[in-house]
């Protein structure tokens, strides 16, 4: 058995040397993940990565998969926990199993999201900070695809420091 564990190491190492690499590659948009994820839980209570895939636009040529990295440091730090599983709605995902997060500590996540504001990005268009449109509604393991259910809109403006 002592095999399979050191494969388990080993693949554990990969991923956390590839989702380092990508955090490190692509950190305004790791950034504006975990800020939309954490907008998303202190709405809601609870998200998948489906609702940092809905919000957050990435420029062409940006491969999504940069997102992996998002939950790790959030979770790591007692912000957020795993809540169980649910199927994507995206229809991209052909309804895999994603995992679903749950708040754990809303006071540390509005102190990250203080000390971690957004920032331009320097291929933006001038104009106006992005707005996070955040979506309330029922805990992603409680919803029945196809069942009708009430959503409200919720619009949150993520504030740039930007010196003109």
């Amino acid at each position: 058995m002592r095999g399979a564990d050191s494969g388990i190491t080993e693949g554990e190492r990969r991923k956390a040397e590839a989702l380092a690499l990508l955090e490190s590659r692509r950190e305004l948009y790791v950034l504006r993940g975990r800020r939309a994820l954490l907008l998303a839980l202190l709405a809601t209570g609870e998200a998948t990565a489906d609702a940092v895939r809905n919000v957050v636009k990435l420029p062409p040529g940006i491969d999504p998969k940069l997102f992996g990295s998002v939950p790790g440091a959030l979770a790591r730090g007692g912000i957020i926990r795993k809540a169980g599983f649910t199927e994507s709605d995206r229809p991209q995902a052909h309804r895999r199993p994603i995992l679903v997060w749950q708040l754990a500590d809303p006071a540390a996540a509005r102190r990250w999201l203080a000390t971690h504001p957004d920032r331009q990005d320097p291929q933006d268009e001038i104009g106006g900070a992005p707005t996070l449109p955040i979506e309330s509604r029922p805990s992603p393991r409680d919803s029945t695809p196809g069942e009708g259910s009430t959503r409200k809109e919720y619009s949150c403006t993520v504030i740039t420091n930007r010196h003109d």
